[in-house]
């Protein structure tokens, strides 16, 4: 039996990683997020905002743990001018300093298993530079910085590696892809000429949970279309 916690797992790339992993039985699934929404009945269910200095995390983290996985994340899009201090802070905040207390509360128990795995998650934005994307840049670039620092600390018991998408097919992006036309112009954008569903993206999560990922740690992947690098 292997088991994973999923912060923020009712929606988006996390709820597509939930299914995923449900589809083995011999898999049991934690889920903290502010809403239960329609995750399956057999997931372990936490009503938790990570956010919240009060917030048990500790006391809501299962025995033993094989994987976790912070999806949580921002698109503020602005120009830079009109971005107040506050809303770097609430990127930091939110893609940040909750993972941090995630992974604190979460550390004991990935150390009882034999092959833990923590995946988080970037933006392209923060390795290709991309107008309007100075908030949450900043702070997924921290995440890049944490993800590499605790692969180095957890070595080897604690494998930690961060996957970095492009704009994804979820209810995050939806007002940037609420009509065809927006649709079609974001997938221009990128060099493969689409806009990567979110089952793509959790599948890579997956796999970076697994065993077949042995072997892979302080990696930033990059699912983008190939607009960081073509």
């Amino acid at each position: 039996m292997s088991t994973y916690l999923i912060v923020g797992g009712s929606s988006g790339i996390g709820r597509a990683l939930v299914d995923q992993l449900l589809a083995d039985d011999r898999t049991e699934v934690h889920v903290w997020a502010r809403d239960r929404r329609d995750l399956p009945p057999t997931v372990h269910f936490t009503a938790l905002d990570v956010t919240d200095e009060e917030a048990p995390l500790k006391s809501a983290v299962p025995e033993s743990l094989d994987g976790l996985v912070y999806c949580p994340g921002s698109i503020d899009l602005r120009p830079f001018r009109s971005l107040r201090p506050a809303a770097f802070r609430d990127a930091f905040e939110l893609n940040v300093i909750g993972a941090v207390r995630c992974l604190q509360a979460a550390e004991r128990a990935l150390k009882k298993s034999e092959w833990a795995s923590v995946v988080l998650f970037l933006t392209v934005a923060v390795r290709h530079g991309m107008p309007f994307h100075a908030s949450v840049a900043a702070a997924k670039g921290a995440v890049e910085g944490l993800t590499l620092s605790l692969a180095a600390e957890y070595a080897p018991a604690i494998r930690v590696n961060a996957i970095a998408p492009s704009l994804t097919d979820t209810p995050l992006a939806e007002k940037l892809l609420a009509t065809e036309e927006k649709r079609a112009a974001s997938a221009q954008r990128h060099p493969l000429n689409r806009v990567a569903p979110a089952a793509e993206v959790a599948a890579m999560a997956a796999f970076l949970l697994g065993s077949s990922a042995g072997s892979i740690t302080g990696q930033v992947i990059a699912i983008d279309g190939g607009i960081g690098s073509i």
